[in-house]
């Protein structure tokens, strides 16, 4: 059965490439790809916001890039975690883990509290 894509909820996006990330150095498509991987198709991330993120989190010291060449021998630029990159996808697996927990929580109580 194919998979629907789900919407990213506002500030998913971030946590999804912190933790893309986290196995080591990627270019930006190579982080699409492992996303929509690991989701089994349910997130496809579209260049104009992945690269945004990007963008975003090497301003906040998060990730950090540099120009190599692709798999296929093509200049791309490559994101890596910085230390204060890792401290934040702790952080944001931490706060996404304790969200989860209440909506199920919420989504599958039988009685009213």
């Amino acid at each position: 059965m194919a998979r629907t894509p789900i919407d990213l909820l506002q500030g998913t996006l971030d946590v999804l490439i912190l933790k893309s990330l986290s196995w080591g150095p990627r270019h930006g498509h190579a982080v699409a790809r492992l996303i929509r991987a690991s989701s089994e198709g349910a997130f496809e991330v579209l260049d104009g916001s992945l690269y945004a993120a990007l963008h975003r989190m090497e301003e906040r010291g998060w990730v950090e890039a540099e120009w190599g060449l692709s798999d296929k021998g093509k200049r791309a630029k490559f994101y890596q975690l910085t230390p204060l990159g890792r401290q934040q996808l702790k952080n944001e697996t931490a706060s996404w883990q304790r969200y989860s927990v209440a909506v199920a929580k919420l989504l599958t109580a039988t009685v009213q509290p």
